[in-house]
Order: C-alpha cells, then sequence, then structure tokens
C-alpha cells in the first residue's frame, strides 16, 4: 500500500487514520496537540515531529485542520518536506473564496493540491462510510479518486472551480444544522404542551422529506410563488407554535417569524411558503 500522511487527528482525522491502517495503508501523522498524534501508534502510525517531517516522503498528505488559517499555517509548514509529485488532499472545511485563492496559487506554484471535504463523522469514517467531495484539476482528481474511494463509498466530484466542493460543503452543512435546530424546536413544541417527544418524532417520521426539498426546492430555485401553502397562514402556524413552545428558547421558528413578517410586508403574504426563497437565487 502507500506511504501517507495524516496531519490533524482530532476526532475526525483519528478516525479516518484508524481506518487507513486497517486497510494496511503506511501512514505518519501529525497533530499540534502531540499526545492525539501519539494515541494513534496503538495503529501501527509513525508520528512526526513536524508537519515537514509527516509529508516527507509521503504520496499523499491529508488535511484534516480546524479553519483556513490553520491550513495556511500547515501547508507552509509542511512544503519543506513535500515531495515534487505528491498531492495535498484538503478535507477541512473552509471559506470558499479563501480556498479558491488558496487552490490556485498553490497550483501556480506546482504544488498538487485538491479540496476535498467530507461529510463523515468519525464512526462513519471508522466504518470507510460517507460522502468525500472534490474540487479542483481533472486530472489530479483522476490520480487520487482510487484511494478516495477506499476512504468512502462516496467520492462526488464536482469540476474544475477550485471553490465548488467549499461552497457546496456549507451548503450540506448548513441543511444539516438547519434541520437539527428544526427538530430541536419541534420537540419544544411538543414540550409545551406536554406532549412526549417521541409522539413528535413519530410525526415527523410520516412525512417524506426528500419530496419536501425537491418540491418546495424547485420552486425556489424557478422563483415559482404560485401558492399552494400560503406564506400568510404559514405564519400563522408559526404564531402558534411559538405559543405553544410556552416560552421555551427556540433555535430557528424565531429567524424563521422575522423573515415571513417581512416578505408579508412587501406583499407576499398570497404567495406560496417557497416565497421564502426569494433572495437565494444567484
Amino acid at each position: 500500500m502507500s506511504h501517507i500522511a495524516f496531519l490533524g487527528t482530532g476526532l475526525l482525522g483519528g478516525a479516518l487514520v484508524e481506518a487507513a491502517a486497517t486497510r494496511g495503508e503506511r501512514i505518519t501523522v501529525w497533530n499540534r496537540t502531540a499526545e492525539k498524534a501519539r494515541a494513534l501508534e496503538a495503529f501501527g502510525v509513525t508520528v512526526a515531529a513536524t508537519p515537514a517531517d509527516a509529508a516527507r516522503g509521503a504520496e499523499r498528505v491529508h488535511l484534516v485542520l480546524r479553519d483556513d488559517a490553520v491550513v495556511e499555517e500547515v501547508v507552509a509548514a509542511l512544503r519543506p518536506g513535500l515531495a515534487p509529485d505528491a498531492v495535498i488532499v484538503d478535507h477541512t472545511t473552509t471559506q470558499p473564496a479563501l480556498t479558491a485563492e488558496r487552490a490556485r496559487r498553490l497550483n501556480a506554484e506546482g504544488v498538487r493540491y485538491l479540496h476535498c471535504p467530507v461529510f463523515i463523522g468519525p464512526a462513519a469514517a471508522r466504518q470507510g462510510q460517507g460522502t468525500i467531495l472534490a474540487a479542483g484539476p481533472r486530472g489530479l482528481f483522476d490520480a487520487v479518486q482510487p484511494a478516495l474511494a477506499r476512504m468512502a463509498p462516496k467520492v462526488e466530484y464536482v469540476g474544475e472551480r477550485p471553490d465548488a466542493a467549499a461552497v457546496l460543503k456549507l451548503c450540506g452543512n448548513a441543511f444539516i444544522i438547519g434541520l437539527s435546530a428544526l427538530v430541536a424546536d419541534t420537540l419544544s413544541v411538543a414540550g409545551g404542551a406536554g406532549v412526549p417527544g417521541e409522539d413528535a418524532l413519530r410525526v415527523i417520521g410520516l412525512f417524506n422529506p426528500s419530496s419536501t426539498i425537491s418540491g418546495r426546492g424547485r420552486l425556489m430555485a424557478a422563483g415559482d410563488w404560485t401558492p399552494s401553502f400560503e406564506l400568510s397562514m404559514a405564519r400563522k402556524d408559526v404564531r402558534l407554535m411559538l405559543e405553544t413552545a410556552d416560552g421555551r428558547p427556540l433555535a430557528a421558528l424565531p429567524s424563521i417569524a422575522a423573515r415571513m413578517d417581512a416578505l408579508i410586508a412587501e406583499g407576499h403574504g398570497g404567495d406560496d411558503l417557497a416565497v421564502l426563497g426569494r433572495d437565494a437565487r444567484p
């Protein structure tokens, strides 16, 4: 198997290292907090003292870091040990504009850099599950695609635009975070009326979320506000939800109500609920 490096061995990075070690990869790791890296020695990995030492001799250098600032710092530190034909595979969730600038700069300097953020949790990483997005030069993606496919069953190449994967990762996380906030608010509405959360979750289970997403999402994307569920009626329902929550802190519904009020004040009360996406299109 190949010699690879992982820089960043927190919850996700450590889990990815464990899975790679199980596949028989030869791995060198580095982490700012050395104890987190040394905890992986039980899996047969080598712990490096510096990013450059970790990168030295590796065919691929995987980054699983906190943010853009840390990526810039670590990339600068690893480059003295980076082989000319090695590929930096950056799994960090980053700001799109900064990602695009970094990718263009590094590739122009001859560094083979590919941005590959993931939808993978630590447990899924250990089992080789989840999804990897990839954006950057097509030839570079083709070279690492087999390795990425060993990490996750779904590898989506989203094109050569260097920030495409960064944008789509944020879109996915926005959905996950927003959905989690709405589930929390749903449980708060139920709790405000003394109804067990399990009952509320059972009602949620009656719906097909993908149908709502594809249906109303397509209307939003197309700018079609032909009413089937009028915004004013939906706002009335949100008022009832807020009242029923009985003062419990809510994560999403108050902001939704405020946005609805602004749109209704602009004359959109008779439009479909999809008008919430009026300003979302490019």
